[in-house]
């Protein structure tokens, strides 16, 4: 994947508060929309919502209802606000940056992978416990997915646990996962978190990082693609003011990938995307040749 992939912002899409949306931005939306709606049209009635959308431990004798591995993942407990505050927060403040670095699609397609991913985790850990009746729902799979896969780029960025205590983001990412895997194993009465989909959340940042997997590679139309790539190239020589143009260029995009590592994608200034897609664009063509 090169730069020009990564969907850097557009000057014809649709604004946020003055600034383009980004896909963190439309994700929370929705998130925020359907919580609405939960709230506003399903008050007297939350289980009506909850039975159609959210998932069921019994899902695997239910095939026809397979859409809640993804439905699941965009409902939250209408009487718990702090359910999606949290999860939102998260995803707010730390996949801005993985989407900087993958672009809009490549983090839609991971997210949602993501979601139906630790969907399936929970899946078979309650079939192995024996829970028929338990119910899942919230975006805690795809968030912490985004989580792990955030300290693998930035292990060294500095949060505040509890608003308060500052640690590197590897150390929190260790931790969220530490307590999982100890709660899913020993789960406490009343613990209502569902701990195996985080774990499989944190699974599918892990996979995607080392291998930039997610499910949409399982789609026939991207066999196809590989097929049909060529199997030999025609070389061109560079033109002599590309040659003379890379190392001042080359420099310019290194101070700017840095920046973005340092300060997140949205530090960006209007020139230096446009210096990032002019490069994108220039090292694509040279791929393609």
């Amino acid at each position: 994947m090169n730069m020009y992939d990564r969907d850097y912002a557009r000057e014809d899409e649709s604004s946020f508060a003055g600034g383009p949306w980004s896909m963190v931005s439309k994700l929370v939306a929705i998130n925020v929309v359907v919580y609405l709606v939960q709230v506003l049209f399903f008050q007297n009635n939350p289980d009506r919502i909850i039975d159609l959308f959210a998932m069921h431990a019994n899902l695997p004798t239910h095939p026809w209802q397979f859409y809640q591995l993804l439905t699941a993942g965009f409902l939250h407990d209408p009487n718990n606000i702090w359910h999606i505050i949290g999860n939102m927060a998260v995803l707010w403040f730390l996949g801005r940056d993985v989407e900087a670095i993958y672009g809009q699609k490549a983090f839609l397609q991971f997210y949602l992978s993501t979601i139906v991913l630790a969907g399936v985790a929970w899946l078979i850990y309650e079939q192995a416990v024996g829970s028929p009746k338990a119910v899942a729902l919230g975006a805690s799979g795809g968030v912490t997915g985004v989580l792990v896969l955030f300290a693998m780029h930035y292990p060294r960025r500095m949060v505040y646990l509890y608003f308060l205590i500052p640690i590197p983001i590897w150390v929190l990412a260790t931790l969220v996962i530490g307590w999982d895997a100890i709660s899913a194993l020993w789960q406490p009465a009343g613990d209502k978190v569902g701990h195996s989909a985080h774990l499989g959340g944190a699974a599918c940042g892990f996979l995607f990082y080392y291998t930039r997997w997610q499910l949409g590679a399982l789609w026939p139309g991207q066999w196809v693609k590989s097929w049909r790539k060529p199997k030999f190239r025609i070389h061109q020589p560079d033109e002599p003011a590309e040659q003379t143009d890379d190392a001042e260029l080359k420099a310019e995009v290194d101070r700017i990938l840095e920046k973005i590592s340092n300060q997140g994608e949205s530090s960006l200034t209007t020139r230096e995307r446009r210096t990032l897609e002019d490069a994108s664009r220039r090292y694509q063509k040279r791929g393609r040749r």
